[in-house]
């Protein structure tokens, strides 16, 4: 086989085209801290990447739904430790008034004070966060008491958020289990209490010492059904984190340059690019043309 000089040129030039090539790979490994820049560099690293990211943003996601979760339960564990705070109070009232030492007079300044603690818990019951009414169910929009207390209708339906895939935790509480239905409420029993005091029935205010204890119940059960909740919230949160560390960390190795093998790669690639042009530059000697005049 015959090689000629511009065999030769070509040769050299095709190979300094691919040693350029190789230092603007490394280059841009190097500027952008990424193994690849485009899949076409490497399709297995590419594909790899997108699941790597994808799991990772669906992990991203379900924290930031854990986080309304909590917004949910924190709003409603707060609400019910200040209507468990008034109605205790309610109770101390009725204990203090089913004192034989007290008369009509004095039963009206507690029947006062009683009804004030009635209205703060419509208010609990009606408490809304971010828009939202929380102890009405899914009807998030409505106030469940705009009216009568004492016929007040909760939605009881649940509010279900997935905090995990294929796990959804009930993010409200059931109002009834913890203010009543239409026909047995938490109002209506304070207004029992209120109209005992008002005819100074002595036999009925204590009566209503023990249908406030029964409510009172009610909001503690209610409340450590919660806790239940909130605790296998944070068991959650806690996967999830651990899960985000090893996608982050598997999206990363498989991504992220390795710099010091990148920089190596640089340092070598620029050694041999300049051989190659070291030897380039003999192998294209003057011809016996470049003599021709």
């Amino acid at each position: 086989m015959r090689v000629t000089q511009s065999m030769l040129s070509n040769n050299m030039l095709k190979n300094l085209s691919n040693s350029y090539s190789n230092l603007g790979k490394y280059m841009d490994q190097l500027s952008t801290g990424k193994k690849i820049n485009k899949p076409s560099d490497d399709p297995v690293i590419a594909m790899k990447g997108m699941n790597y990211r994808s799991q990772l943003i669906e992990v991203e996601q379900f924290l930031r739904n854990t986080n309304e979760v909590h917004n949910w339960m924190d709003n409603s564990d707060a609400a019910l430790d200040k209507a468990t705070q008034a109605v205790q109070k309610l109770r101390e009232l009725a204990v203090q008034a089913s004192s034989d030492t007290y008369g009509p007079e004095e039963r009206k300044n507690i029947m006062e004070e009683a009804e004030q603690l009635k209205e703060h818990l419509i208010e609990i019951a009606n408490t809304k966060v971010n828009g939202k009414y929380i102890f009405n169910g899914s009807a998030t929009n409505q106030a469940p008491i705009n009216g009568d207390a004492n016929d007040v209708e909760f939605n009881t339906e649940i509010v279900n958020i997935e905090v995990a895939n294929g796990t959804k935790l009930q993010a409200n509480i059931n109002p009834e289990k913890v203010f009543g239905n239409t026909d047995d409420n938490i109002f209506q029993d304070i207004d029992g209490f209120i109209n005992a005091l008002e005819n100074n029935d002595q036999e009925a205010i204590e009566q209503s010492i023990e249908t406030l204890d029964s409510n009172i119940n009610n909001i503690i059960n209610a409340r450590a059904d919660l806790g239940a909740r909130m605790n296998r919230l944070e068991l959650v949160e806690n996967r999830l984190a651990e899960q985000e560390v090893i996608a982050t960390k598997m999206m990363s190795e498989n991504e992220d340059v390795d710099y010091e093998e990148a920089i190596t790669n640089l340092i070598t690639q620029e050694s041999v690019h300049r051989a190659a042009l070291s030897a380039g530059s003999r192998i294209i000697q003057p011809t016996l043309l470049d003599f021709l005049r």
